[in-house]
C-alpha cells in the first residue's frame, strides 16, 4: 500500500507537488495520470525516497521506503529505464541487484525469463532497443517480488506484442493482491488496463476515483444520427447545453441528449431517423476535458512554413 499524505514539493520559486494525499490499494491497478509537467516523476521518485519531500509524508506498506530494511522485496520500481550501466549486460545488472539485497540467484533468471530477455540477457546493455530497455526495467521492479510495484511509463518503446504482455502483467500482479501504480500517457491503455485513478494537474490533486465513474463524471455523451432530414432535425434539438455537429452522409453527432431523447424529438416532428446510436466516451476525452486548465505545455495549431 502507498500512503500519501500532504505530499508537497518545491525546488526555488517552483512548486512541483502542493499537498498532495491519496491512497493506493492492492488488487487492483491505479493508474497515475496528469499532464506533462505535473508532478507525476516527482511524486514518484518521493514515493520510493529519490527526493525528500518539502512537507508532508508518504508510506510504502507502513514505512518510508528509506526505513525498509530489504526495500527491494518491499517495492519494485522502473522510473528510467536507461539507468543501467551500458557496458554491463542485463544479466550481470540484476545479479548485482540480487546480491547486494539478499535475493537468490535463481531469482534473476526467473524475471529474465518472465519479460522475455532469455536470448538476450549476456548482450551489454548499452546494445538494447527501447523496448528491450523497459522489459529490464521491469525485470529490475520484479526482482525482489515486491509487495508494491511502481512503474512509470512502462510502456515507452514496446510493440504490441509487448504492451499487451505489460497488459497482461499488471493484472496479473493485481491478481495476487498486490499494490501496483503505473503512469502512462496512453489512455486507451490505461482504460483497458488499470481500475482507479489518481489524477493530478499542477501538482495537485483533481481526481481520485475508479475509471467508470470518471469517465462518467468528466465526458459527455455523444450520440450519432443519421436521417433524411438532418437540417431540420437539429434545429429540432437545439438548446443551450445541446452541441450539435453536421458530419456527411447526413449525419449528425449530438452531445447533451440521450438517444430516448432525440429519438421522441424526431418522432413528434415527423421526421425519420435512419440510424440512432449512442458513442461511448472515452477516458481520453474525460482526461482531456478535466485537465484542460492544468496543462502547462500547449502546442498551437500555427502553420509552420519552409
Amino acid at each position: 500500500m502507498i500512503e500519501a499524505r500532504g505530499l508537497t514539493k518545491r525546488y526555488g520559486d517552483k512548486l512541483a507537488v502542493d499537498r498532495l494525499t491519496f491512497t493506493v490499494r492492492p488488487g487492483s491497478v491505479t493508474g497515475f495520470l496528469g499532464p506533462n509537467g505535473a508532478g507525476k516523476s516527482t511524486t514518484m521518485r518521493m514515493i520510493l525516497g529519490l527526493d525528500t519531500p518539502t512537507s508532508g509524508s508518504v508510506l510504502v506498506n507502513g514505512k518510508p521506503y528509506r526505513d525498509h530494511t530489504a526495500p527491494l522485496r518491499e517495492a519494485g520500481a522502473l522510473l528510467e529505464a536507461r539507468s543501467v550501466h551500458p557496458g554491463r549486460s542485463a544479466y550481470h545488472h540484476l545479479l548485482a541487484l540480487a546480491r547486494t539485497s539478499g535475493i537468490r540467484r535463481s531469482r534473476v533468471d526467473d524475471v529474465i525469463e518472465a519479460v522475455g530477455l532469455s536470448a538476450t540477457a549476456r548482450k551489454r546493455a548499452g546494445t538494447f532497443s527501447l523496448g528491450m530497455g523497459q522489459r529490464l526495467g521491469i525485470a529490475t521492479a520484479l526482482l525482489g517480488d515486491p509487495r508494491t510495484i511502481v512503474l512509470d511509463e512502462p510502456l515507452n518503446g514496446l510493440d504490441t506484442e509487448g504492451i499487451r504482455w505489460v497488459r497482461a502483467l499488471l493484472r496479473v500482479l493485481a491478481a495476487e493482491d498486490r499494490t501496483v501504480f503505473v503512469s502512462s500517457h496512453l489512455m486507451n491503455e490505461m482504460a483497458l488496463t488499470a481500475q482507479h485513478l489518481i489524477v493530478i494537474g499542477r501538482g495537485r490533486l483533481i481526481a481520485d476515483t475508479s475509471v467508470t465513474d470518471f469517465v462518467r463524471s468528466h465526458s459527455r455523451s455523444v450520440v450519432r444520427v443519421r436521417t433524411t432530414r438532418p437540417d431540420a432535425l437539429a434545429v429540432r434539438l437545439s438548446a443551450p447545453d445541446v452541441d450539435i455537429t453536421a458530419e456527411p452522409g447526413d449525419t449528425l453527432t449530438v452531445s447533451g441528449l440521450t438517444t430516448d431523447q432525440i429519438g421522441t424529438a424526431a418522432a413528434a416532428a415527423g421526421i425519420t431517423l435512419l440510424e440512432l446510436a449512442a458513442q461511448q466516451a472515452s477516458l481520453e476525452e474525460a482526461f482531456i476535458d478535466l485537465t484542460r486548465d492544468a496543462v502547462e505545455y500547449r502546442a498551437t495549431t500555427t502553420e509552420v512554413t519552409a
